[in-house]
């Protein structure tokens, strides 16, 4: 699997750029994730992005463009709600659905009448992008570069674990090492093609952030009561963001409780000669300030800001998942607007 560092590779991002002009697979960083890449206007590159993830083809996908200019390439009309939202938040973590034009992107678009289209703010994928735009590239379509309704990767090293030695030409993926992504989860959507705002996933933005640039009021379709009337998008599936192990959401209260009665068995199983390796996994802010860990179970301490967990979640998922562990007990975030992308994703890394 071809590893492309722009700090140590001065050429890097000319041969990642022309990777994407050959119709190759190229993941690259943004500052929510690292995405999966081809070039929007080649269907058949697109299609190798859906079969790499074993993603349904009428999922689609975000196409990534280098500004505002260039997406105007995909759509037969960009509402004004999206042009203050994009002027205030791009380049950053926003994705704005909007309709898409019909002669452009069918592939990525999962053959539907509206295109997510974002402009990240990563210094190594704005490179990459205006590199694509010298050869008439003018989006990039980039989902999470994780096979399908798994841990989204925020390194390098992620994209490795993922793809590196699972057949089917998975190999022939390039990576775009632009180190450590720094938000950590993807970016917020907002569906702007129903003549009112619709927020269809939250991220770092919040809500409110949203509103005050929008200069509405924004709905939010909630994945436990979906809205029949959104189109489809990307991340926004009930069950996803998900380890192999089991994930459960908990008060502290409950985590406590949980642990009580499950503690005798592990205690037992370390006297009789040891675990081979844990079953429990325990996520919390606050359990551990006043009880100290078990060693039979895996702990990792949630931070207790929200931007900060947002960074270091999906890699603290993948640690445990790591660790062998067949459960992943999280101690629910606050009902805070700070949290709703964190606890966002820990809803669907549970459901």
């Amino acid at each position: 699997m071809p590893m492309l560092d722009p700090a140590t590779q001065p050429d890097a991002i000319e041969r990642a750029a022309q990777r994407l002009v050959e119709g190759g697979l190229l993941a690259l960083p943004t500052e929510t994730v690292y995405g999966l890449g081809a070039r929007a206007d080649d269907d058949a590159a697109v299609a190798r992005i859906f079969a790499a993830k074993g993603r349904p083809a009428d999922h689609p996908l975000i196409v990534h463009v280098p500004n505002p200019q260039a997406a105007l390439h995909f759509v037969s009309a960009f509402p004004p709600v999206a042009q203050r939202l994009t002027q205030a938040f791009w380049p950053g973590p926003l994705t704005v659905i909007v309709p898409r034009d019909p002669r452009v992107a069918t592939a990525a678009a999962g053959g539907h009448d509206t295109i997510g289209l974002r402009c990240p703010s990563h210094p190594v994928a704005r490179q990459l992008l205006d590199a694509c735009a010298q050869h008439g590239i003018l989006g990039v379509a980039a989902p999470s570069a994780n096979r399908f309704g798994r841990i989204s990767p925020t390194t390098a090293q992620h994209v490795r674990e993922e793809f590196e030695g699972r057949g089917a030409g998975l190999d022939e993926v390039w990576v775009l090492d632009g180190g450590a992504c720094e938000v950590g989860i993807e970016s917020t959507i907002i569906d702007c093609s129903r003549g009112h705002p619709v927020l269809l996933r939250p991220g770092r933005l919040t809500l409110a952030e949203i509103e005050a640039v929008a200069g509405e009021s924004v709905q939010w379709s909630r994945p436990e009561a979906p809205d029949p009337a959104a189109p489809k998008a990307a991340g926004t599936l009930l069950s996803h963001y998900a380890p192999r192990a089991r994930v459960r959401l908990m008060s502290d209260a409950q985590l406590g409780t949980a642990l009580d009665v499950i503690e005798p068995e592990l205690s037992a199983a370390v006297i009789a000669g040891g675990l081979k390796a844990p079953r429990i996994a325990v996520y919390s802010r606050s359990l551990w300030a006043h009880r100290p860990p078990h060693p039979g179970i895996v702990h990792r301490s949630m931070p207790g800001d929200a931007a900060t967990a947002a960074h270091d979640l999906f890699a603290d998922l993948r640690e445990m998942d790591a660790a062998g562990v067949e459960l992943i007990w999280v101690e629910t975030p606050p009902l805070d607007p700070a949290w709703d992308g964190v606890r966002d994703r820990l809803d669907r890394a549970a459901a």
